[in-house]
């Protein structure tokens, strides 16, 4: 009995969370700049066009670069650490939970949750370090002169890049929320799905961008 309550609010937690990132998927395609990540890559895009219409502009889009730069390092950090200490702790349980295994039942619920945790960790871990690999190379392409034709052609590279890394970083990000429903099914399983409901309400309050103009002049409170 306890074991089915267990396995129900896992399989709660995992449908919310799909259909939570279904809804944002279909929401993204209809109306993108409804959705933050969405609207902060475009709103990024169009910084890397505003500072390629700007001589001397140079330093200070490397700059911000790598202040995007060093927040994807220290999240990477974050994570690859956090990995190595949940591989150091769950190792013995993982094997044993492996072996125990039945050959006709489901596994034991926090041998998966283990594994969830170290994969979501690992994930936002590769989401980070890919960050960091994007902005890394934008950078080069923003340092070159404005008025330089290898800039000007190159500039709708530099576009695509910020965009990636920033939509990257954010999946990082939110790799580490998604460890709050995992540790808490690891000390007590019926507690997982209450936690992800408030998981996916601090996710939609995260994926609702700021109500600001992305096209055209700035906009004031009363137009």
């Amino acid at each position: 009995m306890h074991d089915t309550l267990h396995w129900l609010s896992f399989g709660g937690s995992v449908l919310l969370l799909l259909a939570y990132e279904a809804r944002v998927l279909v929401q993204g395609k209809q109306h993108p700049e409804e959705v933050a990540r969405l609207a902060h890559a475009k709103l990024r895009s169009q910084w890397v066009l505003a500072l390629s219409n700007r001589p001397g502009s140079e330093i200070t889009a490397i700059q911000a670069l790598r202040n995007s730069l060093m927040s994807a390092t220290i999240s990477a950090s974050t994570a690859a650490l956090a990995l190595m200490g949940t591989v150091s702790l769950s190792t013995t349980a993982v094997a044993a939970g492996v072996q125990n295994v039945p050959e006709n039942g489901l596994p034991p619920l926090r041998l998966v949750l283990d594994i969830l945790l170290a994969g979501v960790l690992f994930a936002s871990y590769v989401c980070s370090a890919m960050a960091m690999r994007y902005f890394n190379h934008a950078g080069y392409v923003m340092s070159m002169p404005v008025d330089s034709a290898d800039r000007q052609r190159l500039n709708p590279v530099a576009m695509q890049f910020v965009a990636r890394a920033g939509l990257l970083y954010g999946w990082g990000l939110r790799g580490f929320l998604l460890i709050a429903p995992l540790v808490v099914g690891l000390v007590s399983p019926p507690i997982m799905l209450p936690m992800t409901i408030i998981l996916v309400w601090v996710l939609r309050q995260s994926d609702k961008p700021a109500e600001w103009p992305l096209e055209g002049p700035t906009a004031g409170p009363d137009a």
